[in-house]
């Protein structure tokens, strides 16, 4: 019950749960010229599929970030689901993932 309630009240006060950092932390994946990076985090019981896709430019490291609607028992798995979508969003759509417009 402590456990929840200080979990509880560090996503009130913005601070990040051990599992967040860990979370931030997760090694890149190399993919044609691109890093994906799993970011998955809790939700709900589950861990939610997010991730970023950097690629280093002229102007510096372009970045994507990602959250889709799948979720998993597990942040292996979902770190795993993370890497496949990342890879797949790449393959889509290339560098048009940095557009503004």
């Amino acid at each position: 019950m402590a456990s929840k309630l200080r979990a509880l009240w560090a996503r009130l006060v913005g601070s990040r749960s051990d599992d967040a950092s860990d979370a931030s932390a997760a090694a890149a994946t190399e993919y044609k010229g691109y890093r994906i990076r799993p970011t998955p985090y809790p939700a709900n019981g589950q861990y939610q599929t997010a991730g970023i896709i950097e690629k280093d430019g002229a102007t510096g490291v372009k970045e994507h970030r990602f959250i889709r609607a799948e979720t998993h028992p597990t942040k292996d798995g979902a770190a795993a689901f993370a890497i496949a979508k990342g890879k797949q969003i790449i393959d889509e759509l290339g560098d048009r993932i940095f557009d503004t417009d």
